[in-house]
């Protein structure tokens, strides 16, 4: 919820309330939305602008013993919980006053009740298991498989119902590489001891667990070792995360009866329809090369260990919501992966459950309470700004020709903004949430959104879904949709506040929204049009020249260097970086544009430009642990916070001038190997 009362239309800069509230409570000062307390004044600014900038918040806020990071967006994520708590707590009060307080007030109550889920133990999967002891065969194992699935269990790989992105009206079933349970195909093919050691708690883990549904401590290690050979298999044939990123090489749209002979023994003809996806004649398939390995894997693999397999995922998919003991295994595991200390409370865990499996019945609470309709407009504001920033930007392009540019200019202005939250809801219709049956409501849940999914087919694509819940804090470009979104709770202090000036609300917010609209013409995001068609509308030379500069981005990031030997990933991390840079230059010339951005004023100490740049900074403040620091470079397309500061301001002249970077400075980049992409 963004602080402070209604915001009066004002041209130029947002409204300060400061000098009223002074008058009024005299003993109470002003806020600080860039605080020097929280800075590192010992530090010079072109050395490590991030550190200047955050560097006495980073030394007071360790991180929580249940967090694997700590920063603004675990402060807003915090805040957005302890809200969705109020919330859910006066739900479970109020649980006659109709279906949507009935749902998740007792969702919460089932989910609350650690008595009753330690008394079940882990008998509420054991019909699955009872059903997986009864496969005798492939056939059975693979009408079992698609039993599952349509229970909200998927497993071997992944399958969706998504737009054609070369015909983005019509849905079309998909599927997905998949099988694994580490974070990275990585984690189970590199030697280093770090992969070693995570490789070698997850054999342990896999023991443990299955002790707990009753297996003798052999029989359990067998299994743990039939586990870990067939998704060290199936990490064998995915497709690298980087190259997961090329909208073509994962566009495979095949005629599902040319597909069923590439895996003599699958047919998918028959899978479908056992999905709920009867007289599709259509597949889109991420990696043939997948599917055909899986197929030889399963032909090979006797049927004792596919089934171990497939009780395996029964287990870890239900972990979570069963009794303290696999719970407790479940976070032992994640301790060794992500360094994390304490788990989660119990209270936050089911929160994000909820928010999770009925976001939009908890997500009209929580806009309810918590959003103000006065945001709503000042974004859509915003989003103006920008994009006519963005629009300046690209006539004004020196490498792209007049053709290209009209193109994107096109894209540009089709850009479809989703503010807050959708504008329908989802209704949840035939999901049953019992107070007493915490297990039960998740299968209700899962098995609703995965019918959800299925009713798709046959229908035209909606684009007014949303893919993020209300209480998320985080923003979002579709490429086959072509839109931006900016969920409520994003639209709070770092990222925006109505008591704040321009310089803080366009460093935050409105550098966010200049991120999402350049994942429109990101090294992936420019290979769709202006309808989200994955269609190519560049010349072949515009194309060569952004790659020019797109591979100069990436070769500064391979050089970052984080942890002992680990590097940020350049290629993988390109996207997002290419965001960064486009975003902040433009947000940076849309402030210019304001009253404040045109003054040379100090707030604070600081010039106004000084305060664009630090609320920059300000927003991606944060700690976090080595080995979840580890992971995120295997497996995160963003690059480490620091990382996205000094990076993309490194790049950029204006803060150059505001800081009085000089040669020597360690950030310091002559002018002429500054990175100008848009």
């Amino acid at each position: 919820m963004a602080s402070g009362g209604p915001a009066r239309p004002r041209s130029g800069a947002f409204p300060r309330k400061d000098a009223i509230h002074i008058r009024l409570r005299p003993n109470i000062p002003p806020r600080k939305f860039i605080d020097p307390q929280n800075m590192d004044l010992t530090v010079k600014p072109g050395d490590n602008f991030y550190q200047y900038a955050n560097g006495n918040w980073i030394r007071s806020n360790p991180i929580p013993a249940s967090k694997t990071s700590w920063g603004s967006f675990n402060e807003l994520r915090e805040k957005s919980l302890n809200a969705m708590k109020s919330l859910l707590e006066e739900a479970t009060k109020t649980t006659t006053k109709g279906r949507l307080y009935q749902m998740v007030g007792d969702y919460y109550t089932s989910g609350m009740d650690s008595l009753a889920i330690e008394k079940a133990g882990f008998d509420p999967i054991k019909p699955d298991l009872a059903r997986i002891d009864k496969v005798n065969n492939k056939a059975a194992f693979l009408n079992e498989l698609a039993y599952q699935r349509t229970q909200g269990n998927g497993m071997l790989f992944g399958f969706n119902v998504t737009p054609d992105r070369k015909n983005v009206t019509k849905y079309l079933p998909q599927l997905t590489q998949g099988g694994t349970t580490l974070p990275d195909r990585d984690y189970y093919l590199k030697s280093d001891p770090r992969n070693q050691k995570i490789r070698d708690a997850y054999h342990e883990n896999l023991i443990k667990m299955f002790a707990l549904i009753g297996e003798e401590p052999t029989q359990a290690s067998q299994d743990a070792d039939v586990v870990v050979r067939l998704e060290t298999a199936l990490a064998k044939a995915q497709m690298p995360r980087v190259e997961m990123r090329d909208p073509y090489k994962t566009y495979n749209k095949v005629a599902v009866s040319a597909f069923s002979p590439q895996t003599p023994g699958v047919s998918w003809a028959d899978q479908l329809s056992k999905y709920g996806a009867m007289g599709q004649d259509t597949l889109l398939v991420q990696s043939p090369a997948f599917f055909k390995s899986l197929d030889s894997l399963l032909t090979a693999t006797p049927i004792e260990d596919l089934r171990t397999y497939m009780r395996w995922n029964i287990v870890k998919n239900a972990a979570p919501y069963l009794s303290d003991g696999f719970v407790t295994q479940n976070f032992a595991f994640a301790k060794v992966l992500t360094g994390q200390k304490e788990q989660t409370p119990r209270w936050q865990r089911v929160s994000s459950l909820i928010d999770g499996t009925l976001s939009d019945l908890l997500g009209q609470l929580y806009v309810q309470s918590y959003f103000k309709p006065e945001a709503k407009q000042r974004m859509l504001a915003l989003v103006d700004n920008l994009e006519a920033s963005y629009k300046e930007h690209i006539k004004n392009l020196d490498w792209m020709s007049e053709d290209t540019k009209k193109k994107a200019l096109v894209k540009l202005l089709a850009f479809k903004r989703k503010i807050g939250y959708p504008d329908k809801w989802k209704a949840y219709e035939g999901v049953t949430i019992s107070r007493n049956d915490f297990y039960g409501n998740v299968k209700s849940a899962n098995k609703w959104q995965y019918n959800h999914v299925i009713s798709r087919l046959g229908k035209p694509v909606d684009r007014t879904e949303w893919g993020m819940t209300p209480p998320t804090v985080n923003a979002q470009y579709s490429p086959v949709n072509n839109d931006i979104s900016f969920p409520a709770a994003i639209l709070q202090f770092p990222f925006f506040d109505f008591d704040a000036d321009d310089a803080v609300n366009y460093g935050g917010i409105g550098a966010v929204i200049g991120h999402e609209m350049t994942h429109g013409f990101d090294d992936s995001g420019r290979q769709y049009d202006a309808d989200g068609t994955l269609r190519d509308w560049w010349s072949k030379d515009d194309a060569t020249k952004f790659k020019e500069r797109a591979d100069k981005v990436r070769d500064q990031f391979f050089g970052f260097k984080v942890l002992d030997s680990i590097k940020v990933n350049g290629q993988l991390t390109l996207g997002e970086n290419l965001a960064d840079l486009g975003g902040l230059a433009i947000a940076y010339d849309a402030f210019k544009k304001t009253s404040q951005g045109k003054s040379k004023t100090k707030t604070d100490g600081f010039t106004p430009d000084q305060r664009f740049f630090l609320s920059w900074a300000q927003v991606w403040r944060s700690n976090q642990l080595p080995e979840s620091t580890a992971q995120r470079i295997m497996t995160d397309p963003h690059a480490p916070d620091l990382y996205r500061v000094n990076g993309p301001v490194s790049n950029i002249d204006a803060w150059y001038q505001a800081f009085n970077v000089q040669p020597g400075d360690k950030l310091y980049k002559p002018k002429e190997q500054r990175i100008k992409v848009w």
